[in-house]
């Protein structure tokens, strides 16, 4: 499972920017979101900017990282903790991204 991690931009070095994150101070590759600018968050995973996100989602993914963390320590009750960290996943189905969605023609299902 690959999971991409929050981090807040320092400043902006030619094509790659200077972020802080829960593992130190690493540089990002733009390539994907452009410019950034001092203070947005992204969600970074090897080396690079996956996406510009804004400082709540940065929080929110935080806790669940925290939250897994915990489970993976023995850290307290699981099903409290992902009730916690999951609100916005817990009831609800799960979603393709657009961009796998199957066509519809007009009111017709596949």
């Amino acid at each position: 499972m690959c999971l991409a991690l929050p981090m807040q931009v320092i400043r902006m070095e030619g094509s790659t920017a200077l972020c802080e994150g829960r593992n130190g101070i690493e540089r990002m590759d733009t390539m994907l979101t452009g410019p950034l600018e001092p203070g947005q968050w992204i969600l970074g995973f090897l080396g690079a900017a996956r996406e510009v996100i804004d400082a709540e989602r940065a929080a929110q993914v935080e806790e669940a990282l925290v939250a897994l963390e915990s489970i993976l320590h023995g850290g307290g009750n699981n099903d409290e903790l992902i009730h916690a960290a999951f609100a916005d996943l817990i009831e609800r189905e799960p979603q393709l991204p657009e961009f796998l969605r199957p066509n519809l023609i007009q009111g017709t299902q596949p």
